[in-house]
């Protein structure tokens, strides 16, 4: 039976209402990269914090940047994260031409002014400060912070859920449909399997490590289809 207090309602309605507003400014407005940047801080992370500050809930929440020196689970997600890397490029080389990947480039140049010039720069953010965002959004607030006041499943499911459909509105461009319905299952398993790793530790190292070395693939696979390397 899931368990639902008033504050678990609060942060179901937050997370919802923030994954449709930045999904509709990814996929609907017309901004370059920058300008989301900045309306993804904005939303992930400064109205969540002005929130709970609002709200007396900090301390809730503070300690998910927290460095546990008896964390030992790092140097495991470091190698996950390792494994993770090697399994995203290693599909890409051996099931990727089966795949069209040619309106990736067109639709990041065409609809975000992102290109062979500024990519590296943009695939630099991407892998430390975006998924720093994501993590402090998903895994801090939509899991962490949320399991506080509901059940543990509730958590799982909310945050695994709203990470992957988040990511629908910049990615449905880019794939046919069949290879998108098997990305938003990848992320979807990928968001359950970051909260298991935050889940004892209630830090989001664990899953930032992994995240960012997905992050490095994808963008070593980027640099690949720009021509860069």
């Amino acid at each position: 039976m899931f368990k639902f207090k008033k504050e678990s309602l609060v942060v179901f309605i937050i997370v919802i209402l923030n994954c449709i507003l930045m999904a509709f400014i990814d996929g609907v407005f017309s901004a370059n990269y920058l300008q989301k940047s900045i309306f993804k801080i904005i939303i992930f992370m400064l109205l969540p914090l002005l929130y709970l500050k609002k709200h007396h809930h900090l301390d809730e929440i503070k300690n998910i940047f927290k460095v546990k020196r008896d964390n030992h689970s790092i140097f495991k997600s470091f190698a996950l994260g390792i494994g993770v890397y090697l399994l995203i490029v290693g599909s890409y080389f051996t099931i990727g031409n089966y795949f069209n990947f040619n309106q990736i480039t067109s639709s990041l140049e065409n609809g975000i002014g992102v290109n062979s010039s500024n990519f590296i720069f943009v695939a630099l953010y991407i892998s430390f400060i975006n998924s720093l965002l994501e993590e402090f959004f998903f895994r801090g607030y939509a899991f962490i912070y949320l399991k506080k006041h509901t059940s543990k499943k509730v958590s799982y499911i909310l945050s695994s859920l709203s990470f992957a459909l988040y990511h629908i509105a910049m990615m449905i461009t880019w794939f046919d449909i069949i290879l998108l319905l098997l990305l938003i299952c990848s992320l979807f398993v990928g968001g359950l399997i970051f909260d298991f790793l935050d889940d004892k530790s209630e830090t989001i190292y664990n899953s930032w490590f992994v995240h960012m070395f997905a992050n490095f693939a994808i963008n070593t696979i980027g640099l690949i289809l720009f021509g860069i390397l």
